[in-house]
């Protein structure tokens, strides 16, 4: 059905020792909406300009206010890769994500089985999508490592009680071999947030309410690689 392709999200996470992964978010369930203007095509590009390896897009629409044309009209305006972020309930929505231009879709270990998690990568891997399997405790490790994640985002925020804490990655991340890639997500904020995650093995950083929040987006995503 599908012309297999490389996986350019892959890619762009082991080109050099920390990448950045910039998110399009205009809410979220613990902030509420976080953007009332929400120009999403400008702040892709500006993303872009500012030395963004990759962007997640939110597509889910109740607690993100998300919408799957943001995800088409993006993947169509940058050309680096693009994560479909949404709660990953079906088979139907990784074939969905591909179609919709994503370069990579979200896989959730706490919402999702052993059999499940193992399935949808499998259908991922056959449409050249890259496939984040996102954990939160020591257990949700061992069910992505079992199923072959060679991507794992490390979730700092806990999803029942909202609160954030990098000490997760910290944790996690010894888990985690080398060579699988690790995503730190969730409450990065300063220059030495990203040195406390790099200390503890990520490859890349996903950053959503910091960027989004800043009236100067390349500006704070300089401050944030530390290259002021």
């Amino acid at each position: 059905m599908f012309a297999r392709r490389d996986f350019p999200f892959e890619k762009a996470l082991r080109k050099c020792d920390m990448t950045f992964v910039c998110e399009v978010k205009r809410a979220s369930p613990s902030k509420g909406t976080i953007a009332e203007s929400f120009p999403y095509l400008r702040i892709a590009q500006e993303y872009q300009k500012a030395g963004a390896d990759a962007l997640s897009v939110l597509t889910e629409p109740v607690y993100f206010k998300g919408d799957d044309r943001y995800l088409t009209e993006i993947s169509h305006e940058v050309s680096i890769p693009v994560l479909r972020k949404d709660f990953t309930v079906d088979e139907y929505m990784v074939y969905e994500a591909r179609m919709l231009g994503a370069s990579a879709v979200l896989l959730i270990c706490a919402i999702l089985d052993e059999a499940r998690l193992a399935e949808y990568l499998h259908i991922a891997e056959s449409l050249s999508l890259s496939a984040i399997v996102e954990v939160h405790t020591e257990e949700e490790v061992a069910m992505a490592l079992k199923a072959g994640a060679r991507i794992i985002g490390v979730n700092n925020r806990d999803l029942k009680t909202f609160e954030v804490d990098i000490a997760v990655s910290e944790r996690l991340g010894k888990l985690i071999p080398r060579g699988t890639i690790l995503i730190s997500e969730s409450g990065i904020q300063t220059p030495n947030d990203i040195a406390r995650i790099r200390n503890a093995g990520a490859n890349a950083v996903l950053i959503g309410e910091t960027l989004m929040q800043s009236t100067d987006k390349k500006a704070t995503l300089k401050r944030l690689k530390h290259e002021d």
